[in-house]
């Protein structure tokens, strides 16, 4: 079980300050993650079971807030190896919005992209930075807070990355307002977008193509069996490529 929240460090604190606050607050592991012939090690809290009956414990029958944040989705692993098939456009990053913990910017980078990873939890941008250093990838992957639902960057992507962003209708229309924000001009510029095949949002693609040409493959992958003698999981997402129409 995890201790009683320490002070949290800046994000900008070194690897191993944001390290032992991490190892103190959720208790931690590294859990490795292969795509071909790239690993990349991504930090994961180690006893999601003992995990939230603390947060229960500690919420004396208020609600809890679960960390979705910090679970690597398969919808992460399965964008990621979609993103191995695009070649990095230099001095021209990648965005992920709604990274967690970073997967597929993490991957991104290993690839030989320039990566931005957002997220508005500040654990999550914590743990994201952990694994920017971990994985030694500081000198194409960086971390920022960034809330797709309103805010305004500074500057705009060619490619704009999401995975499982999409499962709460109220934040369609806000996304697609930050991609047409935030995407660079020019024909090759485009949001990759994610979603478990069985939650494929019907509303958000209709209201998407008011604004945005879309494309769709469906990826597949199974898991190796979490426990002797159990099946293995077999999953399915959609990928969806939006592209501005009058670029």
């Amino acid at each position: 079980m995890p201790a009683e929240k320490r002070p949290a460090p800046a994000l900008e604190a070194p690897y191993d300050e944001l390290l032992d606050w991490a190892r103190g607050a959720y208790g931690v592991v590294f859990e490795p993650l292969c795509i071909d012939d790239v690993r990349l090690e991504v930090l994961q809290i180690a006893d999601m079971v003992a995990h939230l009956d603390h947060l229960a414990a500690a919420a004396h029958g208020e609600g809890v807030e679960l960390p979705l944040w910090s679970r690597v989705w398969p919808a992460s692993l399965l964008t990621s190896h979609f993103l191995r098939r695009l070649p990095p456009q230099p001095g021209r990053p990648l965005l992920e919005v709604g990274a967690g913990v970073g997967v597929c910017g993490l991957f991104a980078a290993a690839f030989g992209h320039e990566a931005l990873i957002t997220d508005v939890n500040p654990d999550a941008l914590r743990f994201a930075r952990i694994n920017v250093l971990h994985n030694g990838l500081g000198d194409r992957a960086a971390v920022a807070r960034a809330n797709f639902a309103g805010d305004v960057l500074p500057r705009r992507f060619a490619r704009i990355v999401g995975a499982e962003v999409l499962y709460l209708e109220p934040l369609h229309a806000p996304l697609l307002a930050f991609l047409k924000a935030h995407l660079a001009a020019g024909p090759e510029s485009e949001a990759i977008l994610s979603c478990n095949y069985l939650r494929d949002p019907k509303a958000f693609l209709n209201l998407a193509a008011r604004d945005f040409a879309i494309a769709t493959a469906t990826l597949g992958c199974k898991s190796a069996a979490p426990e002797p003698g159990q099946p293995a999981e077999h999953h399915l997402i959609n990928i969806h490529r939006l592209k501005v129409r009058h670029a």
